[in-house]
């Protein structure tokens, strides 16, 4: 078990992301999902007031209303931890003072509960002033709404500057970050990210851990994505050094007896900082893979083989 930064909340070493609730999982499936998950001994859901506005007659908080129907009725509440994301819900944009308030409550009526466990800024608002949005977030703290806050999608600057500015002022510290990392984009939060995160004992957990299913192994041609719902999304990550990553994997897969899926999230697992990968199953049977990430442990060799064959990867 990792732990939730300075908080001593230990975290199961894998995240369910809830992106697909409501939109491409029925609430069947979604449901079996959440429940081996949590049986598995899963205790961290991760999702995002905007899940899911991008789709067709969607509005933002489809994700939110099935978790909370869930949590009412499963009776596996108390067993879970919620983390959820303001900035990027349609009606609720940005991260001023106000809209922040407007954001939580109406997550926390999604939800159905009274307090959010991890509470994130989605993506940095350069238009609000940054102490305006510190000061938010540790007013939903003081008030019992929120436990604990995290950082998505800053710039290691502004990830140094929001703790300066609680510091100055005595506000809560956040105690997680969100970055954009999986073996085929590195660059960025090993270089930038990442001494921010061992100097502030940050618990991180990387989205789009599994490159949006292309380190899934399933990918291995663009006439593969051919009809794919995420096929634009897979597509950018397409490169032949990406492919030959896609290759190392199979190959250490084999000798593990795992998918391909199972040691993407197995070498974050192993990388500094990490907490647990973020990943999503959009039926039951995706999520064997990913519980079985947690029981693998690489040799220092393979990880080696995996840090040689990816560092080719052009930055994005």
């Amino acid at each position: 078990m990792a732990t939730l930064g300075n908080t001593g909340t230990e975290i199961y070493p894998l995240v369910l992301g809830t992106n697909t609730f409501g939109w491409t999982s029925s609430e069947k499936d979604t449901r079996t999902v959440l429940d081996d998950f949590v049986n598995a001994g899963g205790n961290l859901l991760d999702t995002a007031d905007v899940y899911s506005a991008w789709a067709p007659g969607h509005s933002g908080g489809e994700s939110e209303i099935i978790l909370g129907r869930w949590l009412a009725t499963s009776g596996k509440h108390d067993k879970v931890l919620i983390a959820t994301k303001v900035s990027q819900h349609p009606q609720y944009s940005g991260l001023s003072a106000s809209n922040i308030e407007a954001a939580a409550n109406e997550s926390l009526l999604r939800l159905g509960i009274d307090t959010i466990d991890l509470y994130y800024a989605h993506f940095d608002d350069e238009k609000t002033p940054l102490e305006e949005t510190v000061a938010a977030f540790d007013k939903l703290v003081k008030e019992g709404k929120v436990r604990n806050i995290g950082i998505s999608n800053y710039s290691a600057e502004r990830i140094e500057e929001w703790f300066r500015i609680a510091r100055d002022n005595n506000l809560t510290l956040p105690v997680a970050l969100e970055p954009h990392y999986n073996l085929v984009t590195r660059q960025n939060y090993e270089k930038h990210l990442l001494p921010v995160a061992k100097k502030e004992n940050l618990a991180v957990f990387p989205y789009f851990a599994l490159a949006a299913g292309f380190l899934t192994g399933k990918y291995r041609s663009e006439d593969d994505l051919k009809g794919k719902q995420r096929g634009g999304m897979v597509k950018g990550y397409f490169s032949k050094e990406g492919l030959d990553v896609v290759s190392a994997m199979d190959q250490i897969a084999k000798a593990h007896d795992a998918a391909i899926a199972s040691i993407a999230l197995a070498w974050l697992r192993h990388q500094p900082q990490i907490a647990g990968p973020i990943a999503s199953a959009r039926i039951p049977k995706q999520l064997t893979a990913l519980l079985a990430s947690t029981k693998i442990n690489l040799s220092a060799d393979e990880l080696a083989t995996l840090d040689k064959v990816s560092a080719t990867v052009p930055e994005q």
